[in-house]
């Protein structure tokens, strides 16, 4: 039997050697970064989000990332018959339910995709407590609360609806309801660029394509974290530019032997 840290040296491999098409729908402001992470990654990026193309377009994709940043009209008519489409094609997809809580239509609209079964939820501490039901206060899209205060709503959600859910911050968490790991790599320049959590989100669901839910939830997370620490020293405009150069040059072995992982 493979240990954890070998399954995400292989998921990491893997995205390298496939790569995945991953369907974004994701936020203007954030789309550039998702892109260019993707193809730093190994994987290829198509992003659309109209109404009339997305569900045609993500059936021939290997996975899907719903993301609700920053939505167009056209995105928010777009994304539940794309992920209803990813559902019927087996396409395996991330809810990522970018700053649900003050604004009611995307609280809504998460909610509705949460019902919808996503293969794994991927939000920070106030976006998790949110959508299970609870009051996650937050700053637009940053968080004020710590993963730690949504562990409990992280298993309720996995095991309701039978996903895995990947919580960020400064010590991320991962469960699919059994299992629970927690993550405690990272730079705290991934808070000062926009869309670094997006880019999250899109690297799961290039995993999904070649991994277990909770391995590329693992292994996403991994790569980020650990490719951050290579560039943590740059500032905010270099750290960006220094992040995709890292998620390019970091080798699987160095992720999965460098990442601060430990059971709950």
């Amino acid at each position: 039997m493979t240990t954890l840290r070998e399954d995400v040296a292989a998921a990491v491999a893997a995205v390298r050697e496939r790569e995945p098409l991953v369907h974004g729908a994701t936020g203007s402001v954030t789309r550039a970064l998702v892109a260019d992470g993707l193809l730093a990654a190994g994987a290829r990026p198509m992003l659309t989000e109209s109404r009339e193309e997305a569900p045609v377009l993500v059936t021939s994709a290997d996975a899907f990332l719903a993301n609700l940043g920053s939505l167009s009209s056209d995105g928010m008519g777009g994304l539940l018959p794309t992920a209803r489409a990813a559902l019927a094609h087996g396409v395996p997809w991330v809810l990522d339910p970018t700053a649900i809580g003050a604004a009611p239509v995307r609280t809504r609209l998460a909610g509705e995709l949460l019902d919808l079964g996503p293969t794994v939820v991927r939000g920070n501490a106030s976006e998790v407590v949110t959508l299970a039901g609870g009051t996650g206060r937050s700053r637009g899209a940053d968080s004020t609360a710590e993963p730690s205060s949504a562990g409990g709503a992280a298993h309720r959600i996995a095991a309701h609806h039978g996903c895995v859910v990947a919580v960020s911050g400064a010590v991320d968490l991962v469960t699919d309801g059994t299992r629970t790991v927690r993550l405690g790599s990272g730079a705290p320049a991934l808070t000062r660029v926009a869309g670094t959590g997006c880019l999250l989100g899109a690297l799961t669901a290039a995993h999904l394509a070649v991994a277990a839910p909770f391995v590329g939830a693992v292994a996403a997370t991994a790569w980020l974290t650990i490719a951050s620490e290579r560039v943590g020293h740059l500032r905010p405009g270099s750290f960006r530019i220094g992040l995709l150069d890292a998620l390019d040059e970091v080798t699987p072995s160095e992720v999965a032997q460098g990442v601060d992982l430990s059971w709950e």
